[in-house]
């Protein structure tokens, strides 16, 4: 008996959700805070910073999702693009909802003074690079050509 193959599917491989990524590096950043307490600044300097790039991370994403959604473009990473999307943040940085939640993780870190918070931010970007930027990156050169390497010479992956 021969067995029908499966057709392609029209999404990146990537190792895993980025948000679920960004979350449990967080986590884990807080787990050993409490367990091993390491300060990254003296008291009371990096709460007005960390909860400025909160704010900025939060409005960069809100942008991003907006500016993906009238594009009438996929969002989660099992849904397949349908178009590159050069507009809004997209204008600046090929992965601006990856930089939100940088940003987010980077502010928190400031905000809680907590040094493993920003440690284990250092592995998860590796993490996003390699497992998930570099294959959605060969995924949309796959699916959308020349356009994709276009926009991929203009735009910075991350600024």
């Amino acid at each position: 008996m021969t067995e029908t193959p499966r057709p392609a599917r029209d999404a990146p491989d990537i190792v895993g959700r980025p948000p679920l990524l960004f979350l449990a590096s967080i986590a884990l950043g807080a787990i050993l805070q409490r367990l091993l307490p390491l300060r990254l600044l003296p008291d009371g300097w990096g709460a007005l910073p960390g909860a400025a790039l909160v704010a900025v991370a939060v409005v960069l994403f809100a942008w991003a999702i907006r500016t993906l959604r009238a594009a009438g473009t996929g969002i989660r990473k099992h849904q397949p693009t349908t178009t590159i999307v050069t507009g809004g943040p997209y204008r600046w940085s090929r992965n601006p909802i990856y930089l939100a939640f940088t940003l987010c993780q980077l502010g928190i870190a400031l905000w809680a003074n907590g040094a493993w918070l920003l440690a284990t931010l250092v592995p998860t970007l590796v993490v996003v690079r390699y497992g998930v930027i570099a294959r959605e990156e060969a995924y949309l050169e796959r699916k959308f050509g020349p356009e994709y390497l276009r926009y991929r010479q203009a735009v910075g992956r991350w600024l």
